[in-house]
């Protein structure tokens, strides 16, 4: 059985990070390096920096950002933000990243995972889908931050892109980003179910019970960001809390 891990987020934005509402509204929360180095002190499990402005620039992810914080923490790292080719993801890994996250080249040449994953292995290729909710049970796949429909079923790409390569799935709901009210455990269930792969739960997280909630709807990661970032609680005491009612972590 796979231990279940909690994973903070560091969305950047010219060297900064930064966080929102639903994507939007993006205000300055921190330096990279120094939070990155916070959370691991505190127990994180990895640790996942998304370059959230690099596609829509159409330029190249924070290479130097990544190198920073891999000279701070011993956890895993998973990069993503502007990976539109097979060589972009071998930067990044060469740069301290553990693996990589690619969402909208994706989505627009889906063999890109296949690429990857021939190169570098499934176990370093994370499928990032970022999902807005259609009405019930239906979620369509959103790209470039957002910014564009897809009009594609964001289950059925999550299962088509791990059958491509994809190792893992990195799963957001735009509607719960930011606002602190839990994750979209429908989402969750229905992509949980119909991946083999782990997948990370993310969007609206702020207590110990929306993790726990999380791994009951068959997530193997939970991540967080601005609940930290902003010290409303803390990954030590979210560990402390989950423990207490016997969920069993990575050890730290």
């Amino acid at each position: 059985m796979l231990l279940k891990r909690i994973i903070p987020c560091l969305d950047v934005r010219d060297g900064r990070v930064v966080k929102g509402v639903r994507f939007e509204g993006l205000r300055d929360v921190g330096d990279p390096a120094e939070l990155a180095a916070r959370y691991d002190a505190e127990g994180a499990d990895e640790i996942v920096m998304l370059d959230v402005s690099a596609t829509i620039e159409g330029r190249d992810t924070m290479v130097e950002t990544i190198r920073a914080v891999r000279e701070v923490v011993s956890v895993p790292i998973v990069a993503g933000g502007g990976v539109r080719t097979a060589d972009d993801a071998r930067r990044l890994l060469e740069s301290g990243a553990d693996k990589v996250s690619v969402n909208s080249a994706a989505a627009r040449r889906p063999e890109l995972l296949t690429e990857m994953a021939d190169r570098f292995g499934s176990q370093c290729v994370v499928l990032a889908i970022d999902a807005v909710s259609r009405g019930f049970d239906e979620w369509e796949v959103i790209i470039d931050a957002g910014g564009t429909v897809t009009e594609v079923s964001a289950v059925g790409w999550a299962s088509r892109g791990v059958d491509l390569g994809a190792g893992e799935v990195l799963l957001t709901s735009r509607d719960r980003d930011g606002t602190g009210i839990g994750y979209d455990l429908p989402l969750v269930r229905r992509v949980t179910d119909a991946v083999d792969v782990p997948v990370i739960a993310s969007g609206g997280a702020r207590t110990a019970f929306d993790i726990e909630s999380a791994f009951d709807a068959g997530a193997t990661g939970a991540l967080l960001a601005g609940v930290l970032h902003d010290q409303v609680t803390s990954l030590r005491d979210l560990r402390l809390e989950l423990a207490a009612i016997g969920r069993e972590l990575r050890p730290c």
